[in-house]
């Protein structure tokens, strides 16, 4: 039962994510004769690196402590 609700999610999923792609995209942004484009430029990157770091050491943390509960038992 539940290996058939987490495929029809997977599929439900899927198929709303293909609706999304298929719009157009809207049209780019004047330049007005700078050449930079209004708006935006915020530094994404490091906070990017901030958050796969912390996430792999969650990640890190909880397979250590599964596997130090399994060799107790």
């Amino acid at each position: 039962m539940k290996k058939s609700i987490i495929i029809l999610l997977v599929i439900i999923a899927s198929a709303a994510t293909t609706n999304l792609i298929a719009q157009v995209p809207p049209p780019p942004p004047p330049h007005n004769g700078t050449g930079n484009t209004p708006g935006g430029n915020a530094p994404v990157g490091g906070g990017l690196f901030i958050l796969l770091g912390l996430g792999a050491a969650y990640g890190g943390k909880k397979l250590y402590d599964n596997s130090k509960d399994s060799l107790e038992e």
